[in-house]
């Protein structure tokens, strides 16, 4: 099915027509000239002027002071946003096919005859058309109404301009509407920043604070991996010392293990001149051997290795005491501590603040 015959099917050609040439501002068909939108939506120059003065009330476009810079309007069919240069609605360019095609259909207009029933007709009188406007019962009417029917003592207006009045208020209610949600839509885009800005600055945040809880999980190690190492030297070296008493002990067992061997097979000798040899000599060493060792010993309490504990306790609350606030904050604080005396309360909170304080301190000198 080709376009005419859809037009054809829909009503009167002229009527679907006359409906893609009026203007959504105005609600009337386009005057000339008829701007075209980069949106391809078209305007009447007077209505997109009106939007865009509505959009943009301090821009000004006057001989002998120009406006150097553009403003901006959404269009009222798609919401487009419109960007206009310096010339502002002049500098969009005219729709002359659109005009074109309006100077046609007026023609065609023109030369139909007007049919009846193309003007609304009064109700109460069929053969009069309705004329004027009742500002009374606000309603339109004709003017038998006015002069013989129930209008007779309302007040009334010629149509033409009771029409052209409210038209032109619709008129203005609607650049008033679409300036307004200009405006709210440049609500929403700045929040949106703010939005976007808030995570910005979250993100930043976060990464700080986890680098900084990264360099104090760096010192905790380092400190722990010292701490281990003066434990580990101090193992190493009392097991060197225990070890070393062992070997001699050994030693001297071994010897007193011999020494009794040869005494027994100095019994088992029948001779007594052979035995009598070496048996003085024999007795004095067991004698000796027998009066105990000399060798060294470990004092009590030589395994223990209590010494090594750590107290965390105070350094455990400062940890849990941290939160956010400045360095300035605590620094003022601790001096408050050592200069005034103040409750026991706030002495224990500042406590915690200080520990942290020279637990960090510390620390770092051990890292150095």
């Amino acid at each position: 099915m080709d376009y005419k015959s859809s037009l054809i099917q829909d009503g009167n050609p002229m009527e679907n027509l006359e409906k893609q040439l009026i203007c959504p501002i105005c609600l009337e068909m386009f005057t000339k000239p008829v701007v075209i939108l980069p949106c391809q939506h078209n305007l009447c120059r007077k209505c997109a002027n009106d939007i865009f003065q509505a959009a943009n009330p301090f821009w000004t476009n006057r001989v002998g002071s120009v406006s150097m810079s553009g403003g901006r309007f959404r269009c009222p069919s798609c919401r487009h946003e419109v960007i206009m240069d310096r010339h502002g609605v002049y500098g969009l360019q005219r729709n002359l096919l659109v005009e074109n095609i309006i100077d046609i259909y007026k023609q065609e207009c023109s030369s139909r005859p007007l049919q009846k029933g193309s003007h609304p007709m009064c109700k109460e009188h069929e053969d009069e058309k309705i004329n004027i406007y009742c500002l009374t019962c606000e309603m339109p009417t004709c003017s038998m109404c006015k002069v013989f029917g129930a209008h007779q003592a309302c007040e009334v207006a010629p149509l033409q301009s009771v029409f052209q009045g409210q038209k032109t208020e619709l008129s203005n209610c609607i650049s008033m509407l679409v300036a307004g949600n200009d405006r709210v839509q440049t609500i929403i885009t700045q929040l949106e920043d703010s939005c976007r800005v808030t995570k910005e600055n979250s993100h930043q945040v976060k990464e700080e604070l986890s680098q900084k809880f990264d360099v104090l999980y760096a010192i905790l190690d380092e400190k722990k991996s010292e701490l281990l190492q003066r434990i580990t030297r101090e193992q190493e070296e009392k097991l060197s010392f225990i070890e070393a008493l062992i070997q001699q002990y050994q030693e001297q067992l071994d010897k007193s293990t011999k020494l009794v061997e040869t005494a027994i097979q100095s019994l088992d000798e029948p001779g007594g001149a052979i035995f009598l040899m070496s048996a003085k000599q024999l007795i004095k060493s067991i004698v000796e051997a027998s009066k105990g060792c000399q060798l060294g010993k470990t004092e009590q309490g030589f395994e223990n290795m209590d010494y090594f504990t750590l107290d965390l306790e105070h350094i455990a609350d400062a940890l849990k005491a941290i939160d956010f606030g400045t360095d300035e904050e605590e620094e003022e604080f601790i001096e408050e501590e050592e200069d005034q005396e103040e409750s026991t309360e706030r002495k224990e909170e500042g406590k915690k603040f200080i520990y942290l304080h020279l637990f960090v301190r510390s620390f770092s000198h051990s890292t150095t």
